[in-house]
């Protein structure tokens, strides 16, 4: 690599560096200002003792908060996302890993919606050429929240149809945790863009999405912010500003992002990290069914096969076996032997 290489490589890397500490600062300030407008609403009915106990973090009702913000959340961080890069993550992983039918929780106001591989701009012409096809031609998008007015702001993005063309595009107010409306195996890739961080219990999403994920070959596929392994100073900042984030943004930014894909059984193909450690980008596969202490007799035998199918797909898969499957010390849980240890990169 010559010098000048280097050299544009440190500048990138210190112009990223120091705009994400700005963005920290100036965010916490932001944040302030907007939970003393907030404030206002949430004390009425409530005694001191009863507000010490209160948790945003926890609150049940905190992804209401969509409700209320959706139509200023896109103006509110797009620059945010632009001076640190999201959208050219968002880009290069649909790009690469979307294919066939697509179903996206927690899509929000349609953020990804000109970032799947399939042209349906003059601009993604321009930047990824006629075909459009990355990971894939996809047949159509299924763009899926609990917030019906963020919906609607992701309506008006659709690219337009007329009436002899197919729209791919789908709109559908749902529950990540509960896709009773389709079946199992029904989707060839999932997408989850800053999703974790707001679902009440991610783990029970990550568990529903495997289950409609097609088996072998689906994919679910992770964009995600949360704690740092690296920068403890980073997690404190975060652990301090949770409660006023997740008021004001219904989002819970300190969430143990590796600890979630382990109790969810995601068989984790690839992760790397971004921004000091706190963005993750994770491709995943379906993983199995966690056994429980009780399983015994048919439960035990079920267990058994699903594991050495598991593996059998993996095995199977050249992309795993040739890039992916990486050595793990004795004592690892199986899933991570199948799916390889993590491969984290930290910029």
């Amino acid at each position: 690599m010559s010098r000048n290489k280097v050299a544009m490589a440190a500048a990138g890397g210190a112009y990223i560096s120091a705009a994400y500490i700005s963005y920290l600062y100036f965010t916490a300030d932001k944040q302030k200002q907007q939970s003393s407008k907030i404030s206002s609403d949430t004390k009425q009915g409530c005694s001191c003792c009863n507000k010490a106990a209160f948790s945003y973090v926890s609150d049940p009702n905190r992804t209401n908060t969509f409700q209320k913000i959706a139509y200023a959340y896109d103006d509110e961080i797009s620059k945010d996302e632009l001076v640190m890069g999201v959208n050219l993550l968002r880009r290069w992983m649909l790009y690469h890993h979307a294919s066939g039918d697509v179903l996206e929780v927690g899509a929000g106001t349609g953020r990804n919606i000109d970032y799947y591989p399939n042209p349906t701009s003059v601009f993604q012409r321009l930047t990824w050429g006629q075909s459009g096809d990355g990971g894939g031609k996809i047949s159509k998008i299924v763009l899926s929240d609990t917030s019906d007015k963020m919906l609607q702001q992701a309506k008006q993005k659709l690219p337009y149809k007329s009436s002899s063309q197919e729209q791919i595009f789908e709109l559908k107010q749902a529950d990540a945790a509960n896709l009773h409306m389709y079946d199992d195996n029904s989707f060839d890739t999932i997408v989850d863009t800053f999703g974790l961080c707001s679902f009440d219990d991610p783990v029970l999403v990550l568990k529903e999405l495997q289950r409609v994920c097609k088996k072998g070959s689906g994919k679910i596929l992770l964009l995600e912010h949360g704690r740092s392994k690296t920068y403890e100073k980073l997690n404190h900042y975060l652990d301090v500003n949770a409660e006023r984030h997740a008021k004001n943004w219904g989002c819970v930014w300190n969430r143990d992002i590796d600890d979630i894909l382990e109790q969810a059984g995601l068989i984790v193909e690839s992760l790397y990290t971004w921004h000091f450690g706190t963005t993750y980008y994770v491709v995943c596969r379906p993983g199995i069914a966690v056994r429980s202490d009780d399983d015994e007799g048919d439960n035990q035998k079920v267990y058994e096969e699903e594991k050495e199918s598991a593996v059998e797909i993996a095995l199977n898969d050249k992309e795993v076996v040739e890039n992916k499957i990486h050595p793990v010390e004795e004592g690892r849980s199986w899933k991570r032997k199948v799916g390889g240890w993590f491969r984290k990169k930290d910029t």
